[in-house]
């Protein structure tokens, strides 16, 4: 049996009947730089993540950027962040002209740990972002007080936690402000780039949609040196077909992480995800801890089981960033991790004979 990583023609066929008369539309109306489709999708992104306002822009990354500027963060700041994250996290810090300060991880949900936060606090710290990585929320309470404490303002990066939830808040809607990446694998995916922002913070958001359109509040009127970082219209169009069924994509990743713990759980050699009290899991990524973690994968391609790693090289590892002096074994949480970890096959379109195929194999191997 092959078993692909991601299947994203299976999500078309279910919904090509929807989005084929939307992009027309799009086309008919030449809405391609921003408008009424855009405007669309983020007046219901917003109620979907159960904020005032989503303000949607090129991608995840430019979301992230665009957030911070509109915090105020400058060359001179530092920006604390976890070390085990996609690089956009980064870069977005860099592009505002911060430091990243990277911190290690919890051993159990792989998301910022609070203990070190409070620890990486300096007199330059502007703003926190805690990463909900693989698709569940970060421990966002400990982080706000700490954060309201030193006075800092905090960042959600949630561009894997589409719909996730903790206590009841969906992702995007805890901090100061949520950034969403919408590229095309994501849990909510675009056909191409794109990001949203959602704050419930009116100031924020009025900065951040002048910013993004070259600084302007109308045309030709120039309030701030802005940038170009307009959704186009397709994106906006396909999204809100997509939104309508992200909570039925949602619990079908959910049954499958469901039957891969219950077929897993016992193994010795196989650590499953766990989810924190409170928290619903929303499964972007289904990481499994393991020993010999690249002999594993290579004896799962040849059984036909695709797979992945998030990520092989943490942050304060990355050549990228060797000026900032971290050093190996400074973050051991992030770094096992990185050491360790298989990403197995986890989409809505998965079939329960897929993920036991999945998981019989993985057995097999990891003896």
């Amino acid at each position: 049996m092959q078993v692909p990583f991601l299947d994203l023609k299976a999500q078309y066929a279910q919904i090509k009947d929807q989005v084929q008369p939307a992009l027309i539309d799009v086309m008919e109306n030449t809405a391609f730089a921003g408008g009424s489709f855009v405007a669309e999708f983020e007046k219901n992104f917003a109620d979907y993540c159960q904020c005032k306002h989503a303000i949607g822009v090129g991608s995840g990354t430019e979301a992230l950027w665009v957030a911070l500027v509109a915090m105020g963060v400058k060359p001179g700041d530092e920006v604390i962040t976890a070390a085990n994250t996609f690089i956009a996290t980064a870069e977005a810090i860099s592009f505002a002209g911060a430091t990243p300060v990277f911190v290690d991880v919890e051993e159990h949900s792989y998301n910022l740990d609070p203990v070190q936060v409070e620890a990486a606090i300096t007199d330059k710290t502007k703003v926190i972002i805690p990463v909900h990585l693989y698709g569940q929320i970060a421990s966002m309470d400990p982080v706000l007080a700490i954060a309201k404490k030193h006075g800092l303002r905090v960042l959600e990066d949630a561009s894997q936690s589409h719909g996730a939830t903790s206590s009841e808040r969906r992702a995007g809607s805890i901090a100061d402000a949520g950034c969403f990446s919408f590229y095309p694998g994501k849990n909510l995916g675009a056909y191409g780039e794109a990001g949203a922002i959602t704050t419930n913070d009116d100031e924020l958001a009025a900065t951040m949609r002048r910013f993004r359109d070259h600084g302007q509040a109308k045309k030709y009127y120039h309030d701030m040196v802005g940038w170009n970082a307009r959704m186009d219209g397709f994106q906006g169009a396909v999204l809100d077909i997509k939104l309508n069924y992200l909570p039925e994509w949602t619990k079908a990743r959910q049954a499958h992480a469901a039957q891969y713990n219950q077929l897993l759980a016992e193994h010795a050699g196989i650590q499953i995800p766990s989810v924190s009290a409170g928290n619903e899991h929303v499964y972007h990524i289904y990481a499994i801890r393991t020993q010999n973690r690249d002999q594993v994968m290579q004896a799962l391609a040849e059984k036909g089981v695709a797979s992945g790693i998030h990520y092989p090289i943490p942050l304060h590892l990355q050549t990228a960033y060797a000026d900032l002096g971290y050093k190996q074994g400074q973050f051991p949480v992030a770094e096992r991790c990185a050491a360790e970890q298989i990403s197995l096959p986890m989409y809505a379109e998965l079939t329960e004979a897929q993920i036991a195929y999945v998981a019989e194999q993985l057995k097999y191997i990891v003896a």
